[in-house]
């Protein structure tokens, strides 16, 4: 083997991470030229498709299934590009993309019919857009030119936007246009480096409680809590409103809804950015959360404070936004973070608001333990493979949490891995 093939073959694979940022529509009636024009050639391309759609029932065991069959691309695409290219009164490659995505409806189509999720009827084309292709768009600086037809462009520009400096260093995919809006896709390659930093958070009802292998830090989310409190007031208020009008309160209903979605994904959004900037090249590992389960195990009063929380928000804006600045996310399993004993690994039985185990005394609040436990098992400890019965734990030593809100006095500070293995009994 030669040293380029040794050589290539140790190359890690290239990662990307996709964002998409959305402009306002300012050039409407260029666009609707566009879309008006594609929609002809969609509708064309479905209507000449859909006629050599065969359609058969199959007797099952149990009942009578129908078995769609769609015409093969390569046998019908040169006659229905030449159909297509009669009525086309955009650019050639416009026909190519209407074919790919007529047999992409078509796909969707047959899988929910075969399964009796859809009607046998022909699909509707009813929100409609045009994904334009890479061949038909070109990037110069932050504006993007899209070709209409041979010698006519679209031209939209991203400078000066609120996102515009993310952007750099991104690579343009393929825009979206609607009527309204206009999408832009971005691919980000992911560096290929070891993070310098590893922070391990524990979510709470009105905080997260991190710990970043030297000191504990309390971030409070309770201002999330109090936005949906407060908006469920409204919508208690508008329910008995909508009650007795009919339409017109359903549709006040919807706005206080959308009003409280972007509200608290606005909040979600600033958090998350602010945490990335104060911990970049960082290793964050989060519990990987299931509401449903928690629900059935908690009361009522318990369940409506989760069902206000917004960790899985966080935790999802944070896994996509990470990359971008040089962080990952790793999610964990919650189980026993708050019981177990980071320093023998003992489990107890009984955790009030502060955790003690009862085999060592090592003593300290429930939530920063938790946070200690989800960051050892972010390093892989305490199971090691191939020696049983071994635990990695940690040592007490003197210091400060750093900041935060005030715990238990007594509680364990300033606490390190310790490589010292101690059997448990």
């Amino acid at each position: 083997m030669s040293k380029s093939l040794r050589l290539k073959s140790f190359q890690p694979e290239e990662e990307y991470v996709y964002l998409t940022y959305s402009l306002k529509n300012d050039k409407k009636e260029e666009s609707k030229i566009l879309l008006e024009n594609y929609r002809v050639l969609l509708q064309k391309a479905l209507d000449w498709l859909w006629e050599k759609v065969e359609r058969k029932e199959v007797k099952g065991k149990k009942a009578t299934k129908i078995k769609i069959t769609l015409p093969k691309k390569k046998e019908v695409y040169k006659i229905l590009r030449g159909e297509l290219e009669k009525i086309n009164n955009l650019a050639s490659h416009y026909v190519d993309k209407a074919i790919n995505d007529a047999y992409s409806i078509l796909n969707s189509w047959e899988r929910r019919a075969e399964k009796g999720q859809a009607s046998l009827r022909k699909p509707t084309l009813r929100k409609f857009y045009v994904r334009v292709k890479s061949t038909l768009r070109k990037v110069e600086g932050e504006e993007v030119r899209i070709t209409v037809r041979p010698y006519e462009y679209i031209t939209f520009s991203w400078s000066h936007k609120w996102f515009s400096r993310r952007v750099k260093g991104l690579e343009l995919g393929e825009p979206i246009i609607k009527e309204d809006k206009v999408y832009l896709p971005f691919r980000y390659r992911l560096p290929w480096f070891t993070p310098l930093d590893f922070l391990s958070i524990d979510s709470n009802l009105y905080t997260l409680d991190a710990y970043d292998g030297e000191k504990f830090v309390t971030f409070t989310i309770k201002e999330s809590y109090s936005l949906k409190f407060g908006m469920e007031l409204k919508r208690g208020r508008i329910q008995s409103f909508a009650s007795k009008h009919g339409r017109k309160g359903k549709v006040l209903m919807e706005k206080y809804s959308h009003r409280e979605r972007n509200r608290v994904l606005d909040y979600v959004h600033k958090f998350v950015n602010k945490l990335l900037e104060m911990y970049p090249l960082t290793m964050f590992a989060v519990e990987k959360l299931n509401k449903q389960s928690m629900f059935q195990d908690a009361d009522d009063k318990l369940s409506k404070k989760v069902s206000k929380t917004v960790w899985r928000t966080i935790h999802r804006v944070l896994k996509y936004k990470a990359p971008l600045y040089g962080s990952f996310v790793k999610e964990v399993d919650p189980h026993l973070t708050s019981k177990s004993c980071p320093r023998c690994g003992g489990v107890s039985r009984k955790v009030g608001r502060t955790f003690h185990c009862e085999r060592c005394g090592f003593t300290l609040d429930r939530q920063l333990n938790a946070s200690l436990n989800i960051y050892l098992k972010m390093c892989g400890f305490p199971h090691i493979l191939g020696i049983p019965r071994l635990w990695v734990g940690v040592i007490p030593l003197k210091g400060r949490r750093g900041n935060g809100f005030p715990r238990d006095p007594g509680e364990a500070q300033g606490l390190r891995i310790g490589y010292n293995f101690m059997k448990i009994q």
